[in-house]
């Protein structure tokens, strides 16, 4: 669990990164001043949402930072990816944790297990406390920590698994041994945000919605830009100091007065609100997982979470960090400012940037350590009338609304099934619509690899019985011509991996034949992006073998060079 980052998480224009510093920073900037060596940073959770935002921020005001991630190559595309240290370790492995800890001045813990699964505050609890006891051996001299709101007389025991889990995260970290600031905020309003995102598109996709009792919940939503700031004068808090802060923004609103709110700065029509008593917390998730792009899994925590008034009771964070001239950002300008970036495809981070909860993290099985086992693979190739650039920019746009060129019905179909099993499904969408970087979600896939202008492989996170990639690469073939070639790749689990493929093996001339004609289609065009009303061949002939390599050594490469890897061989595609 490096992060199953914290979705909670300013130059203008912007509604979280840069920005001018709060008053109070002793050197402009919020982080270290004088001439001796800038403190080092430990943070966890750099792939999340508020990691991937904190990161810059600390790198810009002066603090040496380095990034605890389960795989750097996650952190390789990460513009400021040059100027950290990354180092392989998990939290919930105490014995990855001391090379990451070491010498190390302030820890950033902006990790949780959300999403995992029933025993995700039983994996809280033990990354919490393996993280403590680490922070103390290695001596650091601050923890931060960015937890949930704390209910007004709501004993623990009767909050939400989801809260209370962020509860004891916050006393375990406390009672470390080593000071802790944890604060404690509720909505965060940024481009990006799985808070953002559900209240988005529940307001945009529904002019007239029958909603749970939890819409008249009070909340007091605070901006990603006054979240990051806080984070980042938490760092240089008194040594004597250590205790929770609540963090808010100026006003507290209702859950339907805020869609109402959304609607008037996006320019909506009004909403028609009608609440009901009679929507469960799972009802309600399963609404807003057909809803909007958050799947059922972080949906339902997020939803429970609202049954409790989510209000500040303090803000003694501004004696340590003050408020900027302004005040901390109203919950109008914050919509503006996200909903902006999300017009400008200019989003830095969002919810999905962290590894899905429970997504495979097996290498793909090409790779040296692959332990062996069953490989199913569809293989596609087609020389295009066009130049290796120009495909290029076909295949890095595809996914979100540029769509996968072939058979949108059974895409659709695909990506429904899978949100009704829990799953993704397809409305992640993208980050940019047409810049890919490796750890970026692409519908209900995750960029694995990406070599600019040459291949793209994506690993499946939709709900499989096996693991299952995608790969595509472009090669040049003289002047004004390229290949294309695709691989799908299945590693099936049990019997009913086995039973998946071969069931579904039908339709891939029509799904993976047709993406590769569109693709080469498109790319001869010199139009990139788009099903543009493209219609698919008929089905080509093929044959199809499976071959399981030898356990306990390398597989060899799955390429045509490969004389003991049997593959689909699809002829005409």
């Amino acid at each position: 669990m490096d992060a199953t980052a914290h979705e909670h998480g300013r130059d203008e224009g912007a509604d979280g990164a840069g920005g001018a510093p709060g008053p109070g920073e002793p050197d402009g900037t919020g982080g270290p001043s004088g001439a001796a060596a800038p403190p080092r940073v430990l943070v966890t959770g750099a792939t999340g949402y508020i990691g991937g935002r904190l990161v810059p921020r600390l790198l810009d005001a002066g603090y040496r930072v380095r990034c605890l991630v389960r795989d750097p190559a996650r952190l390789r595309d990460q513009p400021w990816a040059d100027r950290v240290e990354a180092v392989k370790a998990d939290v919930t492995r105490p014995g990855t944790l001391p090379r990451a800890f070491a010498d190390v001045d302030v820890l950033y813990y902006l990790v949780h297990a959300l999403g995992t699964g029933r025993d995700f505050e039983e994996t809280d609890r033990r990354a919490a406390l393996a993280v403590g006891r680490a922070a103390k051996e290695a001596g650091l001299r601050r923890i931060v920590y960015l937890g949930g709101p704390s209910p007004r007389q709501v004993p623990e025991r009767d909050l939400s698994p989801h809260l209370r889990s962020r509860a004891e995260v916050g006393r375990i970290l406390l009672g470390s041994g080593v000071p802790t600031a944890q604060l404690r905020a509720a909505v965060i309003i940024g481009s990006g945000s799985a808070s953002f995102e559900m209240l988005r598109y529940l307001t945009e996709r529904l002019p007239a919605m029958v909603t749970p009792k939890w819409v008249n919940t009070r909340v007091q939503p605070i901006a990603v830009r006054d979240v990051l700031r806080y984070l980042l004068g938490a760092a240089r808090l008194p040594a004597d100091v250590s205790r929770s802060f609540d963090i808010c923004g100026p006003e507290v609103l209702t859950y339907r007065r805020m869609m109402e709110r959304y609607a008037a700065v996006a320019r909506l029509p009004r909403r028609a609100v009608l609440p009901v008593p009679v929507l469960s917390p799972r009802l309600s998730s399963l609404w807003v997982g057909l809803v909007t792009p958050v799947p059922g899994g972080i949906a339902r925590p997020l939803v429970e979470s609202l049954r409790h008034e989510a209000v500040c009771r303090e803000h003694d964070i501004a004696r340590y960090v003050p408020d900027p001239p302004g005040g901390p950002v109203g919950f109008d300008e914050a919509v503006r400012l996200a909903l902006q970036r999300v017009r400008d495809a200019d989003v830095a981070t969002r919810w999905s940037s962290a590894s899905l909860p429970g997504a495979p993290s097996d290498p793909l099985p090409s790779d040296p350590d692959w332990s062996g086992g069953s490989l199913y693979e569809d293989r596609r190739e087609v020389t295009v009338d066009a130049s290796p650039a120009a495909l290029w920019s076909v295949v890095e746009g595809i996914g979100g609304e540029n769509g996968w060129y072939s058979f949108p019905l059974a895409w659709s179909a695909r990506g429904l099934l899978d949100r009704l099993v829990g799953g993704v499904g397809l409305r992640r969408g993208r980050r940019d619509p047409q810049r890919l970087r490796v750890g970026d979600s692409l519908d209900f896939w995750r960029v694995e690899e990406l070599d600019p202008g040459r291949t793209l492989r994506l690993r499946a996170e939709m709900r499989l019985p096996g693991l299952a990639w995608l790969e595509l690469t472009v090669a040049p073939e003289g002047p004004g011509r390229a290949v294309y070639r695709q691989r799908a790749l299945f590693h099936p689990h049990g019997l009913a991996g086995h039973a998946y493929w071969w069931s579904v093996a039908p339709f891939h001339a029509v799904v993976f034949g047709g993406m590769a004609r569109n693709v080469a289609r498109r790319a001869g065009s010199g139009t990139a992006g788009g099903w543009g009303g493209l219609c698919p061949h008929p089905a080509s002939s093929r044959s199809i073998r499976c071959a399981a390599p030898p356990r306990g050594g390398s597989a060899p490469n799955p390429g045509p060079q490969a004389p003991d890897r049997l593959k689909i061989s699809p002829s005409g595609a």
